[in-house]
């Protein structure tokens, strides 16, 4: 069963390399117009048993928070996880219960993946998903519809490192460094695919790049919260 979900997720996540943000609904959001120099890290598809522990180390290293969209089926298998992301400060926000495309789904199917998604993370802790990030990018009405009944913003991405390819970690850093600005939501992965993961390596240089340039990590509520529209 796990090495199908891995496959699963290798297959879906190559579609974000044709998907940029800009062709998507208005509804959802990219990035963020505000004050100061505030950005967000995001990871998908976690948790992962490894890549998920080495990055909570990171970011408590040097302080940072971050937001995870995590995978129902996976936080079943490591509800433990779960609980130290929220623990230490951390946001967790849906990726759905199985991962699967949203606009392939009718809006019962997509009620039911919320749904599924919401009791996993109810049975770990008391907590509630404010915001929903659809596998792969890829939606349709339907989503909209049934993330306005579950009071979930779409949250996509506006600089997208592609660490599920599993690049060279200079490659992510380049990425990242060369594109990210005030207001910015970077898409990483914490769990990643048919192979070691280049991102725990990444964020070593990536988050104290930053520090020193002055920006600020918050998770996404925050930076919605601080949006000057």
């Amino acid at each position: 069963m796990k090495r199908s979900i891995s496959v699963f997720l290798f297959i879906s996540c190559a579609v974000q390399l044709f998907l940029p943000c800009r062709a998507y609904s208005t509804e959802a959001v990219c990035r963020v117009d505000c004050s100061g120099k505030k950005i967000a890290l995001t990871f998908d598809d976690g948790p992962h048993p490894v890549y998920t522990r080495e990055i909570l180390d990171i970011l408590s290293e040097y302080g940072v928070s971050a937001t995870f969209f995590i995978v129902g089926k996976n936080a079943e298998e490591y509800p433990d996880i779960i609980i130290d992301e929220i623990a230490d400060g951390h946001e967790i926000g849906s990726h759905t219960y199985s991962h699967s495309f949203m606009n392939r789904l009718s809006y019962d199917e997509i009620s039911d993946e919320l749904s599924e998604n919401e009791r996993v993370i109810s049975a770990i802790c008391d907590y509630r998903f404010k915001n929903i990030r659809p596998p792969g990018g890829i939606y349709a009405d339907s989503l909209e519809r049934a993330a306005e009944e579950f009071s979930y913003n779409i949250v996509l991405w506006s600089v997208d490192t592609r660490d599920w390819t599993r690049p060279d970690p200079e490659r992510i850093v380049m990425t990242v460094e060369s594109q990210v600005t005030d207001g910015d939501i970077i898409l990483m992965h914490d769990y990643v695919a048919g192979g070691a993961s280049s991102t725990p390596v990444a964020l070593r240089r990536i988050i104290p790049d930053l520090l020193e340039r002055g920006f600020e990590f918050v998770t996404v509520s925050e930076l919605l919260a601080s949006s000057d529209v």
